[in-house]
């Protein structure tokens, strides 16, 4: 017989498996931000003495979460994002240049946002991609849901600049790096009842050295009283858009931060600051030798710091060396999933050393690697490209070979870095990889110039192919050409983005692929103001840019097949038919 006893002993029994299923289904596991900085150096934050600058926001990252002591990326963007999202060395994922394709991430490549994605994560990146524009190789054909910036290296225009949103152009809206902010804030706003995986590349301080006034007021004229070890090398406008730049940034950080403790997710939010190479600039840099493009510790040593109330005690320090290719493992680690990739990784968990573990870190050399220069670092020593060996502990500045005083330590950084050549690095091929069209049927495919070839009289707009555009298509031998293999047979539209004066209305322009041809008339002039100049703190080697706009060629059909695309003019009535920003192809469904 049941008593009134045995009866609320049942209920509160039944209470208690309630509340355990409600506490089951909370997800406990830690939300992620990784925001990356784009030619921030080392020494370009206060928290590493920098009295030039001040970055409370970034900063407060190391007073209330972890510092690195010794971080490590590669010399130059693309490498260094590529490392990242994989925990593999750059060499193994097939990037090999920053623009033109060889920034593209080999397909075999499993990403750490598909390997959060998998585990249920929202993700979501806003900014600087950096490794691969067209499907297979878009962010979000590599584990992002959403997706807003740009996939370029470099970027010609910072204020209200013509952008992408999940494949479609879009216009920005403001300073480049505020927007990107504000739309980091409206993912995490999103999905505040859920986990989520957030990547926020800006890309600044890459030149073009722009900022909005209220940033540059402060640095204006000044004479900083930081300088680079060589200070007669320093350009003065340059370094103070910089800093201005960087208290940007660390002003967009602070708004990420004030949000995660405005939703109350500050507490079981991972947020990860670093940057992708050294200064693009000879500012100071902690008297360390080497900018961007440099194997030497100045192009490689990088800020990172990691907070995570939940775990991490306040003012940790990691004394070990590590890497951007620690970050997709130890992330992992730290949420408690498991890594999707089905090959080894480079990079270890570090998870011990943020959260006060026992794990031992294994003693390890980090290899840094760009246009065939080598340089090998272990804890205390790095050994250059030129076979010279420095005790980083004591000539942090790289000023004294030390090798003939340390024999041993010299034969064996030395033989690891051949054999870290003979194998990690002769992965990496210079492949002809065409650019795929409508790739699984992804409806839009977009060809800027910076992936094309211009033939004849064709120049671009900058050296760099990065965000230029193509001009003087003015004779019947001038041609662009993209190398594509359309991965879709079926009906397409075709686009291109132009400018053209009015003396020059009337040329036709021809596309064509094999045997199909499509061609249209210009009727329509469209000659706007190159524009950037007006906001330049500083010189820059970007492209200027101009508003392009949409013209359809028409319909046509094309097979399955790897070509030459090109496009030309076939009658060209006034000096030259149109400049060129973009060719789009749109996949149409069949009616």
């Amino acid at each position: 017989m049941r008593t009134p006893h045995t009866r609320e002993l049942r209920n509160a029994f039944v209470a208690c498996l309630l509340l355990q299923t409600i506490v089951g289904a909370a997800d406990p596991r830690p939300n992620v931000v990784v925001i990356l900085a784009d030619d921030q150096g080392w020494g370009d934050l206060s928290v590493h003495g920098n009295t030039n600058l001040s970055t409370p926001g970034i900063d407060s990252l190391a007073r209330d979460g972890a510092i690195f002591d010794r971080f490590y990326v590669c010399p130059v963007c693309s490498p260094t994002r590529a490392e990242f999202l994989t925990g593999r060395y750059h060499t193994r994922g097939g990037v090999y240049s920053t623009s033109a394709g060889g920034e593209r991430l080999d397909l075999d490549e499993k990403t750490i946002a598909q390997t959060f994605k998998a585990a249920g994560y929202a993700t979501g990146a806003f900014g600087k991609w950096h490794n691969g524009l067209q499907h297979p190789y878009h962010p979000n054909a590599r584990g992002f849901d959403e997706f807003y910036g740009f996939c370029s290296g470099h970027w010609g225009h910072y204020f209200s600049p013509q952008l992408e949103h999940n494949g479609e152009l879009v216009r920005g809206k403001g300073f480049i790096i505020d927007d990107l902010t504000d739309h980091a804030l409206a993912f995490i706003e999103q999905n505040r009842d859920t986990s989520f995986f957030c990547y926020l590349p800006y890309n600044t301080p890459h030149s073009p050295m722009q900022v909005p006034d209220r940033f540059y007021e402060k640095f204006d004229g000044i004479m900083p009283g930081m300088r680079n070890r060589d200070p007669k090398r320093e350009n003065l406008s340059h370094l103070r858009a910089a800093l201005a730049m960087c208290e940007n940034i660390d002003w967009n950080v602070g708004r990420v931060l004030s949000k995660l403790d405005e939703l109350k997710l500050a507490d079981n939010t991972i947020v990860v600051y670093f940057s992708d190479n050294g200064p693009n600039g000879v500012r100071w840099n902690g008297d360390m030798k080497g900018r961007k493009g440099s194997t030497d510790e100045g192009g490689v040593r990088v800020p990172c710091l990691v907070r995570w109330p939940a775990q991490i005690k306040p003012g940790t320090k990691v004394a070990e060396i590590a890497a951007a290719i620690d970050l997709l493992p130890t992330l992992a680690d730290m949420a408690g999933i498991p890594v999707t990739s089905d090959k080894p990784l480079d990079g270890v968990s570090v998870k011990s050393r943020l959260v006060g573990g026992n794990d031992a870190i294994p003693d390890r050399m980090i290899f840094n690697f760009w246009g065939g220069r080598l340089s090998v670092r272990n804890q205390r020593f790095r050994l250059d490209n030129n076979g010279k060996l420095y005790d980083m502990m004591a000539d942090p500045g790289q000023r004294s070979d030390v090798s003939k005083q340390h024999p041993d330590v010299t034969r064996r950084m030395s033989e690891a870095g051949r054999q870290w050549r003979d194998t990690v690095a002769r992965e990496l091929t210079r492949d002809r990889r065409p650019f795929p069209v409508a790739f699984a049927g992804a409806r839009v495919t977009h060809l800027p110039a910076r992936d094309g070839v211009g033939h004849g009289n064709v120049k671009r707009s900058s050296r760099h192919p990065n965000c230029s555009f193509f001009t003087n298509l003015a004779g019947p031998d001038d041609t662009i050409t993209w190398n594509v293999d359309v991965c879709t047979a079926g009906r397409y539209k075709a686009t291109v983005w132009y400018t053209c004066a009015e003396p020059n209305l009337g040329a036709t322009v021809e596309l064509s692929l094999g045997d199909e041809r499509i061609s249209t008339k210009v009727t329509e002039a469209h000659d706007p103001p190159l524009v950037g100049t007006e906001q330049d703190r500083s010189g820059r080697s970007e492209s200027l840019v101009k508003d392009f706009r949409p013209m359809d060629l028409g319909e046509w059909r094309l097979p399955r097949a790897t070509g030459t695309l090109t496009l030309r003019a076939t009658d060209i009535p006034g000096k030259q038919a149109i400049d060129v920003r973009y060719v789009v192809l749109t996949l149409l469904p069949e009616t």
